[in-house]
């Protein structure tokens, strides 16, 4: 199940504000706030943060929304992340975020290509990026199709689950779905 959150409609809520920006650190706490509420009543697997409504969103938002909710999902329910109705500035702010963090998050861009959002080793993007093109697949079948050992492919598929970027289940990995 898939829980969509729009963030134009909490930032709406939170602020009493027309304006479709978000700036600033309080405004960026008030929004997440409202996201773990809505999460934190929800027995969804996958939450969809969709920011196509947001026309702005500058680095202390990208913190607090996007990073710190990362870091409370990971203390709290492990809950699958995916961004969508990104802007390339948008995607810029947040990777920079994420990267500072060493955390990622999978946004969907240019309608339904998973694209990864900070930090990850070159193994474990490279990996991600082949699994549109196999869907799920066991990691001798991944190493198979990028020409490498399968240990490595493990490693690296491995790290993509454990920062919650892909699904595993017996023994195979799975892209995450959104729709």
């Amino acid at each position: 199940m898939i829980e969509t959150i729009r963030i134009g409609h909490l930032l709406r809520e939170a602020t009493s504000s027309p304006y479709r920006n978000l700036v600033t650190r309080p405004t960026g706490v008030a929004v997440r706030n409202r996201i773990e509420d809505a999460l934190s009543r929800s027995d969804c697997l996958t939450a969809l943060l969709d920011f196509s409504d947001i026309e702005l969103l500058d680095f202390s938002c990208a913190d607090e929304i996007v990073a710190k909710l990362l870091l409370t999902q990971a203390s709290q329910r492990r809950r699958f992340m995916v961004l969508r109705g990104l802007r390339d500035d948008q995607h810029e702010a947040i990777e920079q975020v994420l990267r500072h963090h060493r955390l990622a998050v999978v946004a969907m861009v240019h309608g339904d290509e998973p694209l990864l959002l900070g930090w990850v080793s070159p193994d474990a993007r490279e990996a991600f990026a082949c699994m549109p093109r196999t869907g799920p697949s066991a990691p001798s079948d991944l190493a198979r199709a990028l020409g490498w050992p399968e240990p490595r492919m493990r490693a690296a598929l491995d790290a993509l689950a454990l920062l919650l970027l892909i699904r595993p289940e017996d023994g195979w990995y799975h892209p995450l779905l959104v729709a």
